[in-house]
């Protein structure tokens, strides 16, 4: 049975993982929302400005209202330095399935950040809130974020040709998973 517990306070070795607020917005921008190289692969363009941001946060803050958003801002343990996103998109209560999706500011690439809050996220999800399958997707063209995906422990399902959208237009999506029961297997 699923039980939407929304986004809660997580924490790993390196990270907290928290709900965003509106006065985050500069640092979001900077860090962030403004990189070009961070939003290639994504379906939203760098933000302009700081105020694009705060908008885009304004908005994003009032859905922690319900138990069945999950959002999270990842930040630095010790730095309190904001560093990029994870969240999870699409979930169905049926199968009880979501697809996580997350950002990273390019200065904390390649320092395994993505890896350690995506496993704090999942252990979340299956443990926590009883869901049976985590699924992610990437870009072809953006093996970096397959490699993080595979880090995480899922297993490769297929590309699917021509049946993703980014902002650099129709792409071919490659899509992972992970399974409640091989994630119990894998701890």
């Amino acid at each position: 049975m699923l039980i939407h517990k929304g986004t809660e306070r997580l924490e790993t070795e390196r990270l907290i993982l928290r709900k965003f607020s509106v006065e985050d917005f500069k640092e979001v921008y900077e860090n962030w929302a403004c990189e070009d190289k961070v939003t290639e692969f994504l379906t939203w363009a760098s933000h302009k400005n700081p105020d694009e941001t705060k908008r885009t946060l304004t908005g994003l803050v009032k859905n922690y209202k319900d138990n069945d958003f999950y959002n999270w801002a990842i930040e630095l343990k010790g730095e309190s330095k904001l560093v990029g996103n994870i969240l999870i998109v699409n979930y169905r209560t049926e199968t009880r399935e979501a697809n996580l999706e997350y950002c990273l500011g390019s200065k904390w690439w390649g320092q395994g950040i993505m890896p350690e809050a995506g496993m704090a996220v999942i252990k979340y999800l299956f443990e926590e809130c009883g869901f049976n399958r985590i699924g992610a997707d990437h870009d072809k063209d953006n093996p970096k974020s397959g490699r993080v995906m595979q880090k995480l422990g899922m297993t490769y399902e297929g590309t699917l040709r021509k049946a993703g959208f980014s902002r650099r237009g129709i792409i071919d999506v490659v899509w992972y998973s992970i399974l409640k029961d091989e994630w119990e297997g894998k701890k």
